[in-house]
C-alpha cells in the first residue's frame, strides 16, 4: 500500500489504457463534464481500482463527509473520496477513470502519485474534461477547445486554440505532470452557453463523449444525452417565443405611448439571449444580454437631456419627429447628421 493511496486488488495488465481525468471544484458550466464522466463511467461499468488517501489530500472541514441518519440511527457516513477506476468501452479498450473532488492541499504531490499509477498500468494518453460558460446559442452545435503542455498535441487537434491567463485547475497541473512523463495529456473543454450555464446542458456532455471518441478512439454511447439535449432545445425554445409575444406586447403600447411633448422613459434593453436565439439565430452572435438603459429627458426641438439635466451637446429633432423617422429602423443609422439607436431608446 502506498501512504498516497490504496489499491482495491492487483494491479491489472491493460492494453494502453485511456485515462479520463474529471475532478469537480473549478469550472464546470452546466455541470456537462460532470455528467460527460458520469455517462462515461456508466458505459464503461467501471469499478474502483485505488482510492487516494483523504486524510492527504481532502480539507474535510471544506468538504464534509454526509452522514446518513435514519430513524436516529447514524447508519454511514459517506466520504467525498477521489477514485481511480477501471472498465472497458463497447469495443472492449481499457478506460480507466479519475474521479472526485480537487486535492486541497499537496498538488504535486497528487499529480507525482497519479503519474506514478499511470506508468504502472500502461497509460498511453490522459484526456481531461471540462466546461465553460460562453457567449454562444443553444442553436449551434456545442464548440470544443483544447489544452496541453505539447505544441504538437495541440497541433493535431481540430478545436479552438485559446490564448488566456486564467487560475489553474488540478488538470492542468496532471497535464504538466503526465507530459513531462512520456504520456500525451490534454484538456478538452466544451463552451456552454452563459445564459443557461446554472441549469443541465446534455447537449454539451454529449459534445465532450464525441470530443473523446475523436481524440482517442473510445466508442461511448451518448444516446441517452443526445435525446435529452432534444427536448431540452425545444423547451428553450418554447420559452424564447412565448418571452418574444410579451416583449412584442410590450413594444406596441410603447409605440403608442411615444408622441408626447414631454416624457420620460425606461427602456428594457436587446431581449435576453434566451428569447432571441428562438426567432433569428443569426442576429444572437452580435446582440448583448439584457441590460437597462438610464431614461433619457426628450425635449421638442432642442438637445437631448441626459438623466440628472445634462445637456448632451447634439441638436437632435424633435421627439414625435425622431419616433416618425426612427422607430422603423433596427440597429444604429446614421441620418440627418445625428445616429439613432435601436428601437428609438435615445439619440446622441
Amino acid at each position: 500500500m502506498n501512504s498516497r493511496y490504496e489499491l482495491h486488488g492487483e494491479l491489472p495488465s491493460l492494453d494502453r489504457p485511456v485515462l479520463v481525468v474529471h475532478l469537480h471544484g473549478w469550472i464546470d458550466a452546466s455541470g456537462a463534464a460532470a455528467a460527460a464522466m458520469a455517462a462515461l463511467d456508466s458505459a464503461c461499468n467501471t469499478t474502483t481500482l485505488a482510492t487516494f488517501d483523504g486524510d492527504t489530500f481532502i480539507d474535510y472541514r471544506a468538504r464534509r463527509p454526509t452522514m446518513e441518519l435514519r430513524e436516529g440511527v447514524n447508519t454511514r457516513l459517506v466520504w467525498n473520496d477521489i477514485e481511480l477506476k477501471v472498465g472497458a468501452d463497447s469495443r472492449g479498450h481499457p478506460v480507466l477513470t479519475l474521479t472526485g473532488p480537487e486535492p486541497d492541499s499537496q498538488w504535486r504531490a497528487f499529480a507525482g502519485a497519479v503519474t506514478q499509477l499511470a506508468l504502472q498500468l500502461g497509460v498511453y494518453q490522459m484526456v481531461a474534461l471540462g466546461s465553460y460558460p460562453f457567449a454562444s446559442p443553444h442553436t449551434r452545435p456545442a464548440r470544443l477547445s483544447s489544452s496541453s503542455p505539447s505544441a504538437d498535441v495541440v497541433g493535431a487537434l481540430p478545436y479552438l486554440k485559446n490564448s488566456v491567463d486564467v487560475p489553474a485547475g488540478m488538470s492542468a497541473v496532471l497535464e504538466h505532470g503526465l507530459t513531462e512523463a512520456g504520456i500525451a495529456s490534454l484538456g478538452l473543454w466544451v463552451q456552454v452557453p452563459h445564459y443557461v450555464s446554472a441549469m443541465s446542458y446534455p447537449a454539451a456532455s454529449s459534445a465532450l463523449l464525441e470530443g473523446l471518441r475523436e481524440v482517442t478512439g473510445l466508442t461511448i454511447d451518448a444516446g441517452a444525452l443526445a435525446g435529452e439535449a432534444t427536448v431540452q432545445r425545444q423547451r428553450i425554445d418554447v420559452l424564447g417565443g412565448h418571452e418574444l409575444r410579451e416583449q412584442s406586447r410590450g413594444g406596441v403600447a410603447l409605440r403608442q405611448h411615444l408622441g408626447g411633448q414631454r416624457e420620460r422613459e425606461r427602456v428594457v434593453g436587446p431581449l435576453a439571449q434566451v428569447q432571441l436565439l428562438a426567432l433569428d439565430v443569426r442576429a444572437l452572435e452580435v446582440l448583448p444580454a439584457t441590460r437597462l438603459v438610464d431614461p433619457v429627458v426628450r425635449e421638442d426641438d432642442g438637445p437631448a437631456r441626459l438623466p440628472g439635466g445634462r445637456d448632451s451637446g447634439r441638436h437632435t429633432p424633435s421627439a414625435a419627429d425622431h419616433a416618425r423617422r426612427c422607430r422603423r429602423r433596427t440597429g444604429l443609422r446614421q441620418q440627418d447628421g445625428c445616429t439613432y439607436c435601436q428601437r428609438c431608446r435615445h439619440f446622441r
